[in-house]
């Protein structure tokens, strides 16, 4: 099977998986060779999230983590993206570090994702469909940076949504609100982040692994979701066992005083200094990969050496 061709631009080389909508390849620019990913989605998809995901990439460059657009078109019966290619999604690196992340990845990735959805937001936007998969770390000098991918759902924070939807976004993670069907704001968004941040910290949410027919999936999530920050004194409570500035935060968001990034910052801040962590940048899965790398320099050495000193005896 000859490789897709798209518009004498790009090829496509590799199946990266599957984003909330469309296949995503890696590809490669034909006349510079540069490394890209493409995004395609079936022509006759209406309304259309790549083309929304398009706009909002466009209208948001360009602001610290989120993905360039290179071009946007059609080939065949798909509409295509290239934009920039990015590297793994915080969920693989979870599953790569055992499913669980240190206090102190947590507060890093925190620090820059409250940042990133203080711009989103201020640009008049709000993604909808926050989750792991679709917070992707970027690559080369940007392999710190944690990018917003997957913005297709995302929407201007004053036009009221006319689509209708049983829930917009990933019932893991989604706000209350949205399980309601109700018009989100960025505090739905703040809500979600504060769900994937507890995942990342706990391992797991009480909401998940429910034995109930998919029909009734939902509203047994939403169920657990008010529930779970009312058990304050209960061992099943979401917030025991973790420090008390997650369940604050939780707090703060649903406050009626005005979104506060700086404070949700400062609140996560306070407890990284408190806790003595170096702002280096080095996360569990930079650890990780180092001493796999070092473990894998040593047995080659031993087996160089192995080989070394048979070749040694037997002359």
């Amino acid at each position: 099977m000859k490789p897709l061709i798209v518009r004498d631009k790009y090829q496509l080389d590799l199946r990266l998986g599957r984003g909330s909508y469309g296949e995503v390849y890696e590809g490669h620019h034909l006349e510079t060779g540069k490394a890209v990913a493409l995004k395609l989605e079936y022509n006759q998809v209406n309304p259309s999230q790549l083309k929304n995901e398009v706009k909002i990439y466009k209208k948001l460059e360009p602001g610290n983590g989120i993905p360039r657009v290179y071009w946007d078109g059609s080939e065949c019966e798909f509409r295509v993206m290239a934009f920039e290619l990015l590297g793994p999604s915080l969920e693989n690196l979870f599953n790569y570090c055992g499913r669980k992340f240190s206090l102190k990845t947590v507060l890093l990735l925190a620090d820059q994702l409250i940042s990133r959805f203080q711009f989103i937001h201020s640009k008049g936007y709000i993604h909808r469909d926050v989750k792991p998969d679709n917070l992707l770390m970027g690559i080369g000098t940007q392999g710190n940076t944690v990018y917003m991918t997957d913005i297709g759902l995302a929407k201007e924070i004053e036009d009221p949504d006319r689509h209708m939807y049983s829930v917009v976004g990933t019932l893991r993670y989604a706000s209350i609100n949205a399980h309601l069907g109700k018009e989100q704001s960025p505090r739905d968004d703040m809500e979600s982040l504060g769900y994937v941040l507890l995942y990342f910290l706990k391992g797991s949410l009480p909401w998940q692994g429910l034995k109930c027919r998919s029909k009734e999936k939902g509203k047994m999530i939403l169920k657990k979701k008010q529930q779970a920050e009312k058990r304050q004194a209960k061992k099943r409570s979401l917030f025991n066992g973790i420090p008390v500035e997650f369940k604050k935060y939780f707090e703060l968001i649903r406050s009626d005083k005005e979104l506060d990034y700086r404070r949700l910052r400062r609140l996560f801040r306070d407890l990284f200094c408190r806790q003595r962590f170096q702002y280096d940048n080095i996360f569990d899965w930079t650890k990780l990969m180092f001493l796999e790398k070092l473990e894998a320099e040593q047995e080659t050495s031993e087996a160089e050496q192995d080989a070394s000193q048979v070749e040694q005896e037997s002359n």
